[in-house]
């Protein structure tokens, strides 16, 4: 499934076609992905200009002047494919096999923006914008961790009395958004943490954040804004609005290198894997505490 930078990427992506333009009108190619399309949703969105468009953990949000925001998550293997002369940074040829284009949205400005997924485990729908943080899928969700709210005293408060290994709980959704397996891998051997270890045993007894623990915040941060700029980890199906793979997976440290040498500087470890929560965990034994 895409993480959060690969979404991030699409976005960025996706936003010169679609802000400030006005659709003209959608292709609705089917009547269901992973769940059935919102009822009129063709025309719902047909004639409205989409103000902004958004990510919150990893779901895209396009705001629109009618005050609905659609709501779109790539599930699996979901993508966007981009034609006509409206290009972002992020644009590159790529395969135009209709095989499984399912949405077709197509704008005034003449971009035409394609929504394609085989494995159909994507969805869109349609919620008030003004209630968008009390609907289901967002009320309750943690924070951003590329934002500021993600700081060693928030770790500390949520670490505290945990007893959880550290890597479960910053894969808790509910304390920080958007923040998958293969970037909290690679966070955690940035700081020295071990992920089978306990959260609350990161945190001083008077509450502090332990040392490592308080670099974590900033190792989270840096491996995700690595990954933007190199367009995301994209492994298996999935693909950029541009439809390139991204490449920061040349660029793991511990993720999927089970055997081989920890790169951390006069560490003589190797890089073990273990299961954790059914999810594959990569880390150094030794310099991972």
């Amino acid at each position: 499934m895409p993480e959060l930078p690969e979404v991030e990427t699409v976005r960025r992506g996706l936003a010169p076609a679609l802000v400030g333009a006005r659709i003209a009108r959608v292709e609705q190619r089917r009547g269901d992905l992973r769940f059935p399309f919102p009822p009129d949703f063709a025309a719902r969105l047909a004639g409205r200009r989409v103000l902004d468009l958004r990510r919150r953990a990893k779901y895209l949000l396009a705001d629109l002047d009618g005050g609905e925001t659609l709501v779109m998550h790539l599930g699996m293997s979901g993508s966007f494919r981009i034609d006509g002369d409206i290009q972002g940074f992020f644009h590159h040829p790529r395969d135009k096999s209709a095989a499984h284009d399912h949405v077709v949205f197509h704008m005034e400005n003449g971009a035409r923006v394609t929504y394609n997924d085989p494995r159909r485990f994507g969805f869109m729908l349609l919620a008030p914008t003004a209630e968008l943080d009390a609907h289901k899928l967002f009320r309750g969700i943690g924070v951003e961790p590329l934002g500021d709210a993600l700081d060693a005293a928030f770790l500390a408060r949520a670490f505290k009395g945990r007893a959880a290994p550290a890597k479960a709980l910053l894969l808790d959704q509910r304390l920080i958004a958007g923040l998958g397996n293969i970037y909290v891998c690679e966070a955690l051997h940035r700081c020295g943490i071990s992920p089978l270890r306990a959260g609350g045993k990161l945190v001083t007894a008077a509450g502090k954040p332990s040392a490592a623990l308080a670099r974590l915040p900033e190792a989270i941060k840096k491996v995700l804004e690595e990954a933007l700029a190199a367009g995301g980890s994209s492994l298996r199906d999935h693909r950029q609005a541009d439809g390139s793979l991204g490449y920061f997976q040349h660029s793991f440290r511990v993720y999927d290198r089970e055997g081989a040498a920890c790169p951390t500087p006069g560490c003589r470890g190797m890089i073990a894997r273990a299961v954790q929560s059914g999810r594959s965990t990569f880390y150094c034994p030794q310099c991972q505490k």
